[in-house]
């Protein structure tokens, strides 16, 4: 009964964390973040040299990683940090496909490309994230390595929907959608971290990122 009351706690602490006021006025800065910095992006300078424009726009897209998988797990221990590390490298190692479609690594061939690299399709996220997950339960690694998957999930995401203002998301094998509007991939960002927490939350998965970043439960 008292490891029944426990769970319950615990997975009421976990939905609490998820639409935190904390977590909410960080998710509003991330849509701030999002605006002033691709504002800053336009600028003449940037736009005109290509290494620039390439590298800011992949340190944006791990910025963002970064700040969603922080809103997942509220940064309450400085091994938090390596976690969220890991988010925003996940959010920029995607642009490395551009260089393998280019088959060179010269950086005007990558950002000419006839077509869209493998990993900007969007329907990769969902089946790498099951993949992720079924290899993670069959090295029995699922309790210690359980954010991995939705990690994943939130830091591809991020970078396909702000990839999206431009060229739409690539639906495979349906096509690829219009341009985002601009204001939906502002809501979409900021939104993430507490959709991907819910259904976390939905699958039990919280109840455990919950334990493992510190919020203790007396029974």
């Amino acid at each position: 009964m008292l490891h029944a009351m426990a769970s319950e706690t615990e997975k009421a602490h976990a939905l609490l964390q998820t639409f935190s006021t904390a977590s909410v006025i960080s998710s509003l800065g991330l849509g701030f973040f999002c605006f002033v910095v691709d504002q800053l992006q336009q600028f003449s300078y940037i736009q005109q040299n290509d290494w620039l424009r390439a590298l800011s726009d992949n340190a944006v897209h791990g910025v963002v990683g970064m700040w969603s998988w922080a809103i997942v797990i509220g940064l309450r221990k400085k091994s938090d940090f390596t976690e969220v590390t890991l988010a925003g490298f996940l959010s920029s190692v995607i642009d490395v496909d551009h260089f393998f479609l280019a088959g060179t690594l010269s950086l005007k061939a990558a950002l000419t490309l006839p077509r869209r690299p493998i990993l900007h399709c969007s329907t990769v996220i969902p089946v790498m994230a099951l993949t992720l997950k079924f290899i993670m339960h069959l090295f029995r690694l699922k309790d210690s390595w359980c954010f991995l998957p939705w990690m994943l999930f939130i830091s591809w995401t991020s970078h396909h929907v702000r990839d999206g203002i431009r060229h739409g998301l690539w639906i495979c094998p349906f096509g690829k959608t219009a341009p985002l509007p601009y204001w939906l991939y502002v809501a979409i960002t900021a939104s993430l971290p507490h959709l991907c927490s819910f259904i976390m939350y939905l699958t039990g998965t919280r109840e455990l990122m919950s334990i493992k970043h510190g919020i203790h439960i007396d029974v």
